[in-house]
C-alpha cells in the first residue's frame, strides 16, 4: 500500500498493484486495473517512486 493525496487533501492508501497508468493532465490522473481512476496532489514521478519504494520492500 502506498499513501497519497486526494485534491480534496484526505489521504488514502493505494494497493499499488492495481495501478495501471499514470498520466500527468496537468493533474495526476492514476487509472487502475479495475478501470477506476483517481486523480491525486502526488506528481507522477512521486507515485512511481512511492510503488518502486513499495516494491523493493516486498521483495525482501
Amino acid at each position: 500500500m502506498i499513501p497519497l493525496t486526494r485534491l480534496s487533501g484526505e489521504r488514502f492508501l493505494l494497493n499499488a498493484e492495481l495501478i495501471r497508468t499514470v498520466e500527468s493532465r496537468p493533474d495526476t490522473f492514476l487509472t487502475l486495473t479495475t478501470g477506476e481512476r483517481l486523480v491525486v496532489r502526488e506528481a507522477p514521478e512521486q507515485v512511481a517512486g512511492r510503488v518502486l519504494g513499495w516494491r523493493r520492500a516486498a521483495a525482501h
